[in-house]
Parts: structure tokens; C-alpha cells; sequence
């Protein structure tokens, strides 16, 4: 239910978003998350239109500028959160966890942006970058170096995976490493991995496997 405090322009306005954002397969986290943040109500359960229709203006108002206006804001918040759903779409079903920490080989604990969860195993990692310039040869061999220690260590066994996307572009040298680096493990069956990149251009997401 549309809240009774809303000014009559106000209704119209949000009755116009809910029209648009009930064709969008908007995942649940991001609901939830949308909602805390704008401290707005959200229903549990029900049909997509009811549950928009118990958030706030607020709410309503930042999920039409990343989802239908495909808007940028200066902290990257609104593409990190089409990212968000885009991975939500890849694996359908599965369990999505933001900012989940997993411990590599190295025993170290990697902050990873998104990671995507079947029957209780890891099957994919990624990462997105909003903000900047585009992605560099650098930050590359860092998002490979990371996904691989995942993969050797004890919550790598189904990890088949590891997703960088980008907002801002890849520079021309970043996208030879990643290929060269993906080739050089195809015969290791055991550490088998998927590396792709995730451009958003046009206002959607396309994946290259590299």
C-alpha cells in the first residue's frame, strides 16, 4: 500500500515509477537494500506492484535512476547496484552475497564485491569498477591474482568463475592479460576457471570470455 502521507504529486509521481519498475526482475537484496537505505517500508512477500507500491518516494525514486533512467551518480552507488542484479541474473536461483569475504590459500581473507553461491559451494566471484578510469593492466592481475587464491583454497573446490565488470571501460592492455593469463591455466584441469569482463555499454551489461 502507497503511504497516506504522500503528497497528491507525490502519489502520481511514484504511481508513474511503480508502473515502469514492476517490468524490471529487480532481486530482492536489492529491495531490501534500496529500502534501508532510504528508510522506506518494503513488503516481505507478494507480487512485485505490491511490493513497490509499500516503499517510499525515496525508494522509488533511486530504483527508476539506475534501472529505467540508467543514471550515474559521483559515488558509482547506482551502477554497483545494476551490477548487483546483472550477476543476480547470471545465476538464477542461486545464493548472492555482497561484500562476502572468502580465504584464499594464502590465508588471506579477499573482500570480493559479489559472490555467487549453489548448494552451499562458491561457483563465482566478481567484481565491478564505477568510478575512474577505465580498468588497467594493474588492477587486472590484482582481480586475477585474488580469484585464483580463492580457487586453491579450501572454498574454491566449485568456483568455476571470476567476473570483472566495468563501467568505465578496460584499457587495451588490461584485456591481453587477462586472455594470456586465462589461457595459460586451460590445461590445468584442476584450477579450471572462466574469467570474463562485463562491460556496461548502451545501458546494458555485455560479457566477453577472455
Amino acid at each position: 500500500m502507497v503511504k497516506s502521507s504522500f503528497p497528491s504529486f507525490g502519489l502520481a509521481r511514484a504511481g508513474t515509477h511503480v508502473t515502469s519498475l514492476k517490468n524490471y526482475n529487480l532481486p530482492d537484496f536489492i529491495l531490501k537494500k534500496i529500502a534501508k537505505d532510504s528508510n522506506s517500508s518494503l513488503l516481505e512477500r507478494g507480487k512485485i506492484e505490491d511490493r513497490l507500491q509499500s516503499m517510499n518516494e525515496a525508494a522509488l525514486d533511486v530504483l527508476h535512476k539506475v534501472f529505467v533512467d540508467c543514471e550515474e551518480d559521483p559515488m558509482g552507488k547506482y551502477a554497483i547496484y545494476r551490477f548487483w542484479a546483472y550477476i543476480s541474473s547470471l545465476y538464477h536461483k542461486c545464493e548472492i552475497l555482497i561484500d562476502d569475504k572468502i580465504k584464499g590459500a594464502s590465508g588471506k581473507n579477499h573482500k570480493i564485491h559479489v559472490a555467487t553461491k549453489s548448494n552451499g559451494m562458491y561457483i563465482a566471484v566478481a567484481f565491478n569498477k564505477s568510478t575512474g578510469n577505465a580498468v588497467s593492466k594493474k588492477e587486472v592481475q590484482k582481480f586475477y591474482d585474488i580469484v585464483d587464491d580463492i580457487k586453491k583454497g579450501e572454498h574454491g573446490t566449485m568456483l568455476m568463475d571470476g567476473i570483472y565488470g566495468s563501467s568505465v571501460g578496460f584499457k587495451g592492455d588490461s584485456l591481453v592479460l587477462l586472455e594470456k593469463l586465462s589461457k595459460s591455466r586451460k590445461n590445468d584441469v584442476e584450477n579450471r576457471l572462466d574469467f570474463k569482463i562485463a562491460v556496461f555499454e548502451n545501458r546494458i551489461y555485455s560479457v566477453i570470455k577472455c
